[in-house]
């Protein structure tokens, strides 16, 4: 049996499957996702599991150097986006954080090598990890 981290096999293979520069989506429970990008999901009730608990665990496992948002997390969730960015620059002094419009993040997500989707129910908790290199 495994010992520490990503327990959620699916995940755990994404995970280890990434190269630099590839792609892995969180998102809340409302997040439309493609037909054709491996969805893993994880809502078990509303707001179970937490969006920022579900991407804690990922970033102990996943360099990431650049995080995707939706500008649209700044008005309508400023604290999910300042968690979420004080959590990746944690873990990344040099991350890289960018902000565009909801609509073109639906559209990347589906490069996206995989999506996890959380029970999250606050508005705009979706981030799109950029796989980073480790030398």
């Amino acid at each position: 049996m495994k010992k520490s981290g990503i327990f959620n096999s699916d995940i755990s293979r994404i995970v280890a499957e990434m190269g630099h520069t590839d792609m892995l989506a969180v998102v809340d429970m409302g997040f439309p996702i493609a037909r054709d990008v491996e969805k893993v999901d994880l809502v078990v009730d509303r707001g179970k599991p937490s969006f920022i608990e579900v991407v804690e665990v990922i970033l102990r496992e996943l360099h990431v150097e650049e995080i995707i948002l939706a500008e649209e997390i700044r008005e309508k969730n400023p604290q999910t986006e300042k968690e979420l960015i004080d959590l990746a620059k944690s873990m990344n002094k040099d991350l890289k954080v960018v902000f565009i419009s909801h609509e073109e993040l639906k559209k990347i997500s589906k490069n996206a090598k995989g999506i996890v989707r959380t029970g999250e129910d606050k508005p705009y908790s979706n981030v799109i990890l950029v796989s980073g290199v480790i030398f």
